[in-house]
């Protein structure tokens, strides 16, 4: 095992746990807070066993995911932007929370949980399908385009993961307000997918092709 690599995984997996709890309870101003919880674990506990299995299974890939410096200038400006979205979110949910502003029904909160399972799992596959599937936007020695699987349905599973993914997290935690905070996330998808896909046709051979094969990009009939 890669000592190095897994005291980087740890670290920031704790890291995400301590963001995200002063995140949520800090604004909530209780540790009550039981949408944030149940968020928590759903988040962190499948987190958890991905990272197990693919120090395991596939620690190259776990090392390309955990690498979030971006070498294009579009796409530092998408992950600062993602940043805000993240952190307004977040302490808006606890707000909302807290002052009782808008009460979302529990049955919206359990089904937007098991979406987000069904995303998680959506996202394990794309991981298992290609394998580099790296953070950053970049074409990578020896790269090839992947065209089976979700890759044969859409361009970019991942996303059409992470919109399921991003979107149902402020219903998890019962906030509408939140919610809304969270729908910047479709329109800086579509400036990083324009980005990345310039930078594919340019370095990775076949992909102009595959582009005129797989016609949609996240959402298959939509876009």
């Amino acid at each position: 095992m890669d000592k190095r690599l897994f005291g980087e995984v740890i670290g920031k997996y704790l890291f995400g746990v301590l963001a995200l709890t002063l995140l949520l309870f800090v604004p909530a101003g209780t540790l009550k807070y039981w949408n944030a919880w149940l968020l928590m674990g759903i988040l962190f506990i499948p987190m958890l066993i991905a990272g197990i299995v693919l120090m395991i299974k596939n620690p190259e890939l776990l090392r390309k995911r955990l690498n979030a410096k971006e070498k294009e200038a579009q796409q530092r400006s998408v992950l600062l932007f993602g940043g805000l979205m993240f952190v307004g979110g977040f302490v808006v949910a606890g707000l909302d929370y807290r002052f009782q502003w808008l009460v979302l029904p529990k049955w919206l909160v359990i089904l937007s949980a098991v979406i987000f399972l069904f995303a998680y799992l959506l996202y394990a596959e794309v991981l298992r399908e290609n394998t580099y599937l790296s953070r950053t936007v970049e074409v990578q020695q020896g790269q090839k385009v992947i065209d089976t699987g979700l890759y044969g349905i859409v361009r970019h599973p991942m996303y059409t993961s992470t919109v399921l993914l991003f979107l149902s997290m402020p219903l998890v935690l019962g906030s509408l307000f939140s919610f809304v905070i969270f729908l910047i996330y479709p329109i800086i998808m579509v400036k990083r997918i324009k980005n990345e896909e310039q930078v594919l046709e340019e370095g990775l051979a076949g992909y102009t092709e595959y582009k005129k094969s797989i016609k949609y990009r996240v959402i298959p009939f939509i876009w």
